[in-house]
């Protein structure tokens, strides 16, 4: 069973506003056994409307529409379904009572006639009434086809797919079952782990489809099944995770999660009673910034010392001056220095360090740029590696901090 969703505004196509709604509304449609075909993007046109609402037709169960829905002149969405319908537009009453009451009760304005057209339905339509603002959502059936007209702004939208959109269609179609199973690795590359698992991805049953979805410092393996026979998918879907697994278990640090290594960290130090520090010079805070953006990160990380300057690595985190200039700051000593320092200094069970030149000038140091050291310190020991990140300073920056995050997690996981 398929779905195409389709957003109306010129703001999108020129970049003002980002998509969000059609991520949520995939997901929501996943979750219920639908399959969105395609998303499509168009201006507040009626030609472009009109010729996106045929093309979606011939491919579609469900055309899900968002956007254009408006009081201005230039939101054309219901004239354009009039005329794809050919249909014409009637005073819905409840709706009308409904917007009265948001002005009564929330604008210091007067109604105004442009406001009372937002209770202007097809009459075809069943009106899927929105609580959360003054543009009801519309729900026609054309053939075998339906079509949902929505409100573009994201609260009101998501009100209506929860409350009435994913209601009717559980109502109204035999869907398939679908699930999904993710599994997030770390410190191999797409092309790597591809042959790593690929024997076993030659021989997936063909209700199971693999897809890669690499980003920086990870890769994450999605699965995905469908089927009309629920006990064979889950069945069928449990063999074969448990097969890869047994080929990626060693580097796969979460499954079904957000695929975040800093959160699996904070959930790891909590679980163990264990805390964190962090000494940053050309990462900038940028570890500190992603540890504390998860709720509870007090219970584990107990501070940083973004120490970007040379003085302040001196003066604040104790590292040795002749330390400095025996070796450089961008260095396997200085690093060290720094792990050990500020794990002392906020009294934790770990600590991660890092100093290096993310260019596009050497500074302090003579080391070339990309060069970084990371070091981390353990409740047993301290170490240090060196790595060459490249040249681009803000790709420089973040491999460095999920090499780090990576780093630290194979130390909490000893105890």
């Amino acid at each position: 069973m398929f779905a195409e969703i389709i957003t109306i505004g010129d703001e999108l196509l020129i970049g003002q506003i980002v998509d969000t709604n059609s991520a949520f509304i995939g997901k929501e449609l996943n979750k219920i056994g639908v399959s969105v075909y395609q998303i499509t993007s168009i201006q507040d046109c009626k030609q472009h409307i009109l010729r996106a609402l045929k093309d979606a037709a011939k491919r579609a169960d469900i055309v899900l529409i968002t956007g254009g829905l408006g009081p201005t002149k230039d939101d054309v969405t219901k004239h354009a379904l009039c005329e794809y319908f050919k249909d014409t537009l009637v005073m819905d009453v409840g709706v009308l009572q409904h917007v009265e009451a948001l002005f009564k009760n929330y604008s210091d304005k007067p109604i105004s006639e442009i406001n009372r057209q937002q209770a202007m339905v097809l009459t075809r339509a069943t009106v899927l009434h929105n609580i959360k603002g003054t543009a009801p959502g519309m729900w026609i059936t054309d053939g075998d086809t339906v079509f949902v007209s929505m409100p573009g702004v994201p609260f009101e939208m998501k009100y209506l797919i929860e409350a009435e959109v994913v209601p009717r269609i559980i109502s109204t179609f035999k869907r398939p079952f679908i699930e999904h199973k993710t599994f997030v690795t770390y410190g191999v590359g797409e092309s790597a782990l591809a042959e790593r698992i690929e024997a076993w991805e030659d021989q997936l049953p063909s209700m199971i489809k693999l897809a890669y979805l690499p980003s920086l410092g990870c890769v994450r393996l999605r699965l995905s099944a469908k089927s009309t026979n629920k006990e064979l998918l889950e069945r069928t879907m449990a063999t074969e995770a448990a097969k890869l697994m047994g080929l990626i278990g060693d580097i796969t640090f979460e499954e079904d999660g957000e695929g975040k290594l800093e959160v699996v960290i904070g959930n790891l130090l909590t679980q163990k009673k264990m805390t964190l520090a962090t000494a940053e010079s050309f990462t900038g805070g940028k570890i500190s910034e992603l540890l504390t953006a998860n709720p509870g990160a007090s219970h584990y990380f107990k501070g940083s010392i973004v120490s970007y300057a040379t003085e302040t690595k001196i003066n604040v985190l104790g590292v040795s001056e002749q330390l400095i200039k025996k070796h450089s700051v961008v260095s396997e000593e200085v690093v060290l220095a720094m792990a050990k320092n500020v794990k002392k200094l906020l009294k934790t069970d770990f600590a991660i360090a890092t100093t290096g030149n993310a260019g596009p000038a050497k500074g302090d140091s003579d080391a070339e740029v990309g060069t970084v050291f990371i070091g981390i310190a353990t409740p047993a020991h301290v170490f240090a590696i060196k790595l060459q990140q490249g040249s681009q300073r803000e790709r420089i920056v973040d491999r460095s901090v999920n090499k780090a995050f990576e780093l630290l997690y194979k130390e909490i996981l000893k105890y």
